[in-house]
């Protein structure tokens, strides 16, 4: 995949055609998941499910470890990686507030008053020691 101005925001995975191709057969695993028999064959024998797609041992890995932010990384649909959270009986808000490192409370009251402030967070480049 190659750079794009928009990689450039902190704390945020752009989904964009390039990352759709790379996260193809990741994204049909997980929204596979909605199916309760692709559930059971993912509870009797998670390697065996995930072996139906053609995924990289990185995605499968990323899986395994149940890594949700490098799931986006490496082309996950954050709508279809949910699927495999709510497997795991997470719903969506706590999985939100898992993949940005804050409590469940925290995330609420952050989206209540508007969501991540712009402050510090337009670029990478305010981050950088001056």
């Amino acid at each position: 995949m190659t750079d794009k101005d928009y990689d450039d925001i902190p704390g945020t995975i752009v989904f964009d055609a390039d990352r759709s191709r790379q996260g193809y057969w990741l994204n049909q695993f997980c929204i596979s998941l909605r199916t309760a028999e692709a559930r059971q064959e993912m509870k009797d024998d998670p390697e065996e499910h995930m072996a139906k797609f053609a995924m990289t041992e990185e995605q499968k890995q990323a899986v395994r470890d149940r890594a949700w932010n490098r799931l986006l990384e490496l082309g996950g649909n954050i709508y279809y990686t949910s699927k495999l959270a709510a497997f795991d009986g997470i719903n969506f808000q706590n999985l939100a507030a898992m993949m940005t490192g804050v409590s469940r409370e925290e995330y609420r009251d952050m989206m209540l008053n508007g969501g991540r402030s712009i402050e510090g967070n337009r670029s990478k480049s305010e981050w950088e020691d001056k």
